[in-house]
């Protein structure tokens, strides 16, 4: 008897065994997507930018409330609507009729519509926090009607010239040293907050300023001023005219903060930045600080790489580890471009080392990338997205319930 109650106990040890292999081999077989289901946050940011750039999701009512009713539909928490592009606001303006000659982009699309009333109404409708983004900040097209109309305001080289190439476009950049520039992109801010219900505002390094630019005649005679007629160095990487510069910048920043909370103090500034070196030394925009000094209440940060030990690194930068002890840092990731496919396994894997890592969400560039423009299907693609955010989870922000 006893031979059988050891050969039933060792047979039940090895069921045991065998039951547990299947269950971790199961675990380990399955999507990324899947296995993160089963260890998700209480609060995550879960976000998209829309843009007007290679998409027009804003340029239809319908065709917007269904993007943001799929989004609703997929566990979205936030969305980002640019407002401010191409030299035109995307709402009705009066600030921008006043400097500009028009209040409202004309792209037909737009005509006869408030298309950041209806992002803020329909979104929260839908449980979504709206944030509009000021996706140009100083910049604007070479041949727009406010480089045309103020040239005065833009910033150039040392040799003068003011042209700036993104891609195939000529941009010019306003000059962020002027008072009536600063004046300018302040009332437009302040307007959307005054007549908006909107959740915050964004910027990015567009807010900053190309290093290799600032030697018009307004910011050589400022500079003079503050140096005793010394010129700027000639060398734009030149580490005491960077820092000028960029605390210049950082003062605006400050003045912008102000005047944003005293119309709404609940109204949360956000920043999408890219990484700290890249921001600075080509942007003038030194987020780091920014953040330390208080300006900063939700960092969403771009790291928008392929290959997979240059995104964690990123993430492991001391900047990003000190910003993360005080304000809620998430992690922009790119889902794609018009000519750039991102397959939807390397969304998944990234996703996955921000969440092992305890950051506050993520927030995919850009929304016609998520299933519209892909070499995959959108069911596949939806049924990815579906699989990272499985069940719906508060936005995390600093005001309301964020911990460190």
């Amino acid at each position: 008897m006893n031979w059988f109650v050891k050969w039933s106990r060792k047979r039940g040890f090895l069921t045991g065994l065998v039951a547990l292999s299947m269950a971790i081999t199961m675990l380990f077989s399955l999507p990324l997507s899947a296995q993160m289901a089963s260890r998700l946050p209480r609060t995550e940011l879960r976000g998209v930018w829309l843009t007007n750039i290679d998409s027009n999701v804003l340029f239809e009512k319908k065709r917007l409330d269904n993007a943001l009713q799929s989004l609703k539909n997929l566990n979205f928490n936030i969305v980002y609507p640019t407002v401010w592009n191409w030299g035109w606001t995307l709402y009705p303006s009066k600030v921008a009729e006043r400097v500009i000659g028009k209040g409202l982009d004309p792209e037909p699309g737009l005509q006869g519509r408030d298309m950041l009333k209806e992002v803020v109404e329909k979104g929260h409708e839908k449980g979504l926090t709206v944030i509009p983004w000021f996706e140009f900040g100083f910049m604007a097209p070479a041949d727009s009607q406010l480089a045309k109309r103020r040239p005065q305001w833009l910033t150039s080289r040392r040799d003068g010239t003011q042209i700036w190439k993104e891609g195939t476009h000529d941009r010019v950049w306003l000059n962020p040293f002027r008072p009536d520039v600063q004046q300018f992109i302040q009332d437009l801010i302040v307007e959307i907050v005054k007549n908006y219900d909107v959740d915050g505002i964004q910027f990015d390094d567009h807010f900053g300023l190309p290093a290799e630019l600032g030697y018009d005649s307004y910011t050589v005679a400022m500079y003079k001023k503050e140096h005793r007629g010394k010129l700027p160095p000639k060398n734009p990487q030149d580490a005491e005219w960077l820092r000028w510069r960029a605390n210049k910048i950082t003062n605006y920043m400050k003045q912008v903060f102000k005047a944003v909370k005293a119309v709404k103090k609940d109204c949360i500034i956000s920043v999408a930045p890219n990484p700290q070196r890249f921001s600075y030394d080509f942007y003038l925009a030194d987020w780091a600080r920014w953040e330390r000094m208080g300006l900063v209440e939700e960092l969403v940060l771009q790291i928008y790489r392929n290959d997979l030990k240059v995104f964690n690194s990123e993430l492991e930068r001391p900047e990003v580890k000190a910003a993360r002890s005080h304000i809620p840092v998430s992690i922009g990731i790119i889902s794609g471009l018009k000519g750039k496919f991102v397959p939807m396994q390397q969304i998944e894997t990234q996703v996955k080392s921000v969440r092992d890592r305890k950051f506050a969400g993520v927030s995919f560039f850009f929304y016609e990338t998520l299933w519209n423009m892909s070499k995959e299907s959108m069911p596949q693609r939806q049924a990815s997205l579906r699989g990272i955010f499985p069940t719906p989870v508060k936005y995390p922000n600093l005001l309301a319930d964020w911990k460190s």
